[in-house]
């Protein structure tokens, strides 16, 4: 290993630590031997992955930089640790290595993700279905906002805020307004009527 100040290549390891959340990584305390700097290395296994078959039928190898960045898309200002993006991308990468296919389809990994974000915050997971689902209609983006709040837990339900306002999902369905408010008491515009 090269030491990052000076680029000599002897250096000598002073400290292993199993380290990580779910502890899948080995932090090494180095230290040169020509400067005497001290610096960390992370160890982590490396997973074989299938390569990835897009929807153009290309074949990629998989690559965690582009699931992060989709990933800090959805999240972007939404308040989800970095640990716990790390743990999505580890999490299925794990599941990918755990599959004795040589491919998998990049749709599959996009489920992949959609119940990941599911579980850990839910504009993320509507930004990322949006882009990812391909949504043809303002209807069938309510239809998912919809799905999701019907599958929140009571848990989640008294933290998470209401996605869409009922009143305003009636009033765009053209439900009819309650007895008693203005636009039910009082006659339709007619716009060939000048006598108004």
């Amino acid at each position: 290993m090269r030491c990052p100040a000076c680029g000599a290549s002897d250096t000598r390891v002073v400290d292993s630590r199993v380290a990580g959340p779910e502890q899948e990584q080995i932090r090494r305390r180095r230290e040169c031997r020509v400067c005497h700097e001290r610096f960390t290395t992370f160890e982590r296994a490396e997973f074989s992955l299938p390569r990835v078959v897009k929807r153009s039928g290309e074949r990629v190898a998989f690559d965690d930089e582009k699931l992060r960045s989709g990933l800090r898309r959805a999240l972007h200002k939404r308040p989800v640790r970095t640990e716990d993006v790390e743990h999505v991308i580890d999490d299925i990468k794990r599941r990918l290595a755990g599959t004795s296919a040589p491919e998998i389809k990049s749709d599959r990994i996009g489920e992949m993700v959609l119940e990941a974000l599911h579980g850990l915050d839910h504009v993320a997971y509507i930004r990322f279905a949006s882009i990812y689902l391909s949504f043809a209609s303002v209807q069938s983006f309510r239809e998912a906002i919809e799905r999701l709040e019907d599958d929140l837990s009571p848990e989640m339900r008294r933290h998470q805020l209401r996605l869409i306002d009922e009143e305003s999902a009636r009033t765009a369905d053209g439900a009819a307004d309650p007895p008693g408010s203005p636009s039910t008491d009082a006659p339709p515009h007619d716009p060939t009527d000048e006598s108004r």
